[in-house]
């Protein structure tokens, strides 16, 4: 930061920042977000001192992980639209994201509880970023005619996000399977 502005990030940082948080996403998948940092960064292929650099605590990995995976999440809904068969299709694959960022998320609450005011700030963040591109979703498929026109995509998001609750405790639970069937539910009948 110069003169008090702070300047972007040169496009190559920010690969390697992502290649980083990738990594630790997939080791907190694997084994929660209290595994060792040393784990981490042999998964990223860089020594512990440049996630200490980049990230100086734990809660530090973890939001900015959490925000990754949220902007991740948040551009994949247009791509999705722009190439996918129809708009139901693409609504479908997002909502699958959704469901994996969601059931990946292991013991991120019980890390943030002690920082609530961080809890809200990314609550603030999944909200602002996600909601826009379900609602794009659902508008789409709605007036492809794929759709009821009567579904919020927050009350979509709420109810994909209840259903993936079951999945850390039972490893019977499927969360996808009943996501897929929400999913199913929302098309318009022949």
């Amino acid at each position: 930061m110069k003169d008090g502005v702070e300047r972007p990030k040169r496009v190559d940082a920010r690969r390697n920042e992502g290649i980083l948080l990738d990594a630790a996403a997939a080791v907190f998948v694997t084994s929660g977000v209290e595994a060792p940092v040393r784990d981490i960064a042999a998964r990223a292929g860089v020594g512990t001192g440049t996630i200490y650099r980049h990230f100086p605590t734990r809660a530090d990995l973890i939001i900015a992980v959490y925000r990754h995976q949220v902007q991740t999440c948040a551009e994949a809904g247009p791509e999705l639209l722009a190439t996918s068969a129809t708009p139901y299709a693409a609504l479908g694959r997002w909502i699958d994201l959704f469901v994996d960022f969601l059931v990946t998320k292991h013991g991120l609450a019980a890390v943030l509880q002690s920082d609530n005011a961080g809890f809200e700030a990314l609550l603030r963040y999944f909200l602002d970023r996600l909601l826009p591109v379900c609602a794009e979703l659902l508008a789409a498929a709605a007036a492809a005619g794929e759709i009821r026109p009567d579904i919020r995509a927050y009350d979509l998001m709420r109810g994909v996000g209840n259903l993936c609750i079951g999945a850390d405790s039972d490893a019977r639970y499927d969360a996808r399977r009943l996501v897929g069937i929400l999913i199913a539910g929302l098309r318009v009948a022949p």
